[in-house]
């Protein structure tokens, strides 16, 4: 039954409780017939997470079986952690918070000498407590790399056993946002093949990008105004024309000069993709002749520079004379202990402008990569020079 107003006084007066504190309003509380913890989770959001549902926006929850769980809005990544409390958290559907009984005045005026009664529909003794993450990509990359693109020609590509994967099939098996997705699958610059997402295997991406460079050469092109229709004319008898785009976008920036489509070739990456390949079959080259066959190597007018290979190539001054060696930032772990440890495994110690390179990726939301090396390396003075080295013993 009911509880009256008079029994509700009676238990305040009995609790020591001030009526003249609270509201008028009492919520007389009963467990519902099938109550129980079962039945429903508590997710704690963000304000920005919290509109984005009441406008009628999705929270996907991503994860295989053996990997820890995420949840992803359409632009944001979130580590799941259930987080315990103290208190018994209920659940009551209709229940009116303070807030909202004080701006329904009358509301309060019809209730105020009687009971307002609510079903307990379940409880909980823990929720779901959601931390911005890195979105996890290196997957991304890996799947897209078990059958990178040869070629038209190639016939092994007609009968490969490996996957072929579409934006749904991404964002079913990476732990990211879509749009995190789509943005990393910019930079590691694949394209759509019929339909599927797809990565250039280097040896054809340097093909490709020799074509271009080498037609520009002959036409005599300034390196920033290169024709996409001119390239597309003189190159589709040897490559499909969506391909010789690609490497045009990947390569260059894209502009409308007089309704004409142009590119500006960027001399950066081109600089670096040459120095990649030259680098890939050796596994020490001494810098100084790498340094020479590599201005050798790139078009006309473009100038090589050490800071072009940062995350791709590490030069090691230690050595008598000087080399250099690729090392790629993707083939290392993402995992941040992980990562540091493999630096570490590859040398003792490291400068801050060697090693940030190798770690600017791990840095989340605001944090730099002093903070990062705070936590995880040790540093000293070597030679007047602050080196970094691991606080903990690397086997």
């Amino acid at each position: 039954a009911m509880r009256t107003r008079a029994e509700v006084d009676a238990t305040l007066q009995t609790a020591k409780v001030n009526p003249a504190e609270l509201l008028p309003v009492a919520h007389c509380l009963s467990f519902a017939p099938r109550a129980g913890t079962g039945d429903y989770c508590l997710l704690q959001l963000e304000p920005g997470l919290s509109a984005q549902l009441e406008a009628g926006c999705s929270l996907v929850i991503r994860g295989e079986k053996h990997e820890q769980v995420v949840l992803c809005s359409k632009d944001k990544t979130y580590d799941m952690k259930i987080a315990d409390t103290s208190n018994m958290l209920l659940f009551i559907p209709g229940c009116k918070t303070p807030e909202q009984l004080k701006a329904d005045q009358a509301s309060c005026n019809i209730i105020h000498s009687q009971a307002c009664c609510a079903g307990i529909a379940g409880f909980s003794n823990n929720y779901w407590e959601l931390r911005r993450c890195r979105p996890k990509l290196k997957k991304l990359r890996k799947l897209l790399m078990q059958d990178p693109y040869k070629g038209p020609d190639n016939q092994k590509d007609q009968t490969s056993t490996f996957s072929k994967y579409t934006t749904e099939d991404l964002l079913s098996l990476i732990q990211a946002s879509e749009e995190e997705i789509l943005h990393q699958l910019q930079v590691i610059d694949a394209c759509k093949i019929e339909g599927c997402w797809r990565i250039l295997e280097f040896d054809y991406e340097i093909k490709l990008l020799n074509h271009v460079t080498q037609l520009i050469d002959s036409e005599s092109w300034s390196l920033s105004k290169v024709p996409l229709r001119t390239c597309l004319e003189e190159l589709g008898s040897l490559e499909p024309k969506e391909m010789i785009e690609h490497i045009l976008l990947s390569y260059g920036r894209k502009y409308i000069d007089d309704g004409e489509v142009y590119f500006e070739m960027q001399e950066d990456k081109i600089c670096r993709a040459i120095a990649q390949m030259l680098l890939q079959n050796a596994v020490k080259f001494n810098l100084s002749e790498f340094q020479e066959v590599w201005q050798q190597s790139v078009p006309e007018g473009m100038t090589t520079r050490l800071d072009q290979l940062k995350g791709l190539a590490l030069v090691d001054e230690s050595s008598r004379p000087a080399t250099i060696f690729l090392l790629k930032v993707e083939d290392l772990p993402e995992d941040n202990q992980e990562r540091f440890n493999s630096l570490f495994s590859i040398r003792e110690k490291w400068t801050e402008v060697d090693i940030a390179p190798y770690i600017q990726d791990l840095c989340a939301e605001k944090q730099t990569v002093g903070a990062l090396l705070t936590k995880y390396a040790r540093s000293s003075m070597q030679n007047g020079v602050k080196v970094y080295n691991s606080r903990r013993p690397i086997s």
